[in-house]
């Protein structure tokens, strides 16, 4: 009679701790839209969407042409690194408020995650983890296009146009720049400081700009030179007509150097499905053991 109570019991642990876990998967369901380069052939399609962990029935999946991408580099250092092909994919996911804008990026040569966030931010885009990705090694200038649209299309907003192209602008200034200095770390802190006082003090003045941004690079460490200055005087400028709160762009942007590595670690629910796993384990053993006393 005792092992029947007990087969009896065990099963309705499993039953009551198997349902739970699959109630809260499904009402915790991710958020996400690819955006994929819409000159991939079918096997970097599916490369990507492997690389990027999704099922492409259960994520939301959108194009990217070249002519998209080629609107917001044209006018740019980087107009030469378009190419005519649209080949750079990205994965965009929905985070909690305050969770900030997380990057990684596979195949990506010379775009920092830094550079996409400072961007990003600029843009508009919030609360997302992204990933920037293509088949084979490219610039990955042109990904910039896919994140935003992506986000738009999660959020069902459209992010402010003029915002969007100054975001362009601003990474392809980064990016120049760490090429120059020979440390995009550096160029990506530089431009995230200046940004941030020019917001946070109103300043419109060119000199006073100045004065921000010769300030900040002895901080760093940073020799500029007259037309490195001049460059980020008129890339501010453009910056400060945009309305970015100053409290949204520093809680968006990670620190330098200090990203999450770990995903799964820092995942609540990953933590509250081991969670009850092991309390699963731990009253499936007293059980057991109760069966025989």
């Amino acid at each position: 009679m005792k092992k029947t109570v007990g087969i009896i019991l065990i099963a309705v642990l499993l039953l009551s701790l198997a349902f739970p876990i699959i109630n809260s998967t499904k009402a915790d369901s991710i958020q996400a839209v690819v955006s994929l380069g819409a000159d991939l052939t079918q096997e970097q399609r599916e490369q990507m969407l492997n690389f990027m962990n999704v099922n492409p029935e259960e994520v939301n999946i959108i194009e990217v042409t070249n002519q998209e991408e080629a609107n917001y580099l044209k006018d740019t250092a980087a107009a030469n690194q378009i190419g005519s092909r649209a080949i750079s994919s990205a994965y965009v996911e929905e985070l909690k408020k305050g969770q900030g804008i997380q990057v990684q990026t596979h195949n990506i040569t010379w775009v920092s995650e830094d550079m996409y966030e400072n961007a990003l931010v600029t843009a508009g885009v919030k609360d997302a983890k992204i990933i920037a990705a293509a088949p084979f090694k490219v610039s990955g200038t042109a990904a910039l296009t896919g994140i935003m649209k992506a986000f738009e299309t999660i959020t069902g907003e459209k992010l402010d146009e003029n915002a969007k192209k100054i975001a362009n602008e601003e990474m392809v200034v980064t990016g120049e720049l760490g090429e120059e200095l020979g440390n995009k770390e550096d160029a990506s802190e530089l431009v995230k400081r200046v940004k941030e006082e020019v917001i946070e003090r109103g300043v419109t003045d060119p000199e006073e700009i100045k004065k921000i941004i010769v300030e900040i690079q002895h901080d760093l460490n940073i020799n500029l030179n007259e037309e490195q200055i001049q460059k980020l005087i008129q890339l501010m400028d453009k910056i400060k007509g945009i309305n970015i709160d100053v409290n949204t762009l520093k809680e968006q942007v990670s620190q330098i150097g200090q990203k999450v590595k770990n995903v799964a670690e820092n995942n609540e629910e990953v933590k509250g499905i081991l969670g009850k796993i092991t309390d699963f384990v731990k009253k499936l053993l007293d059980a057991i053991l109760n069966i025989f006393q």
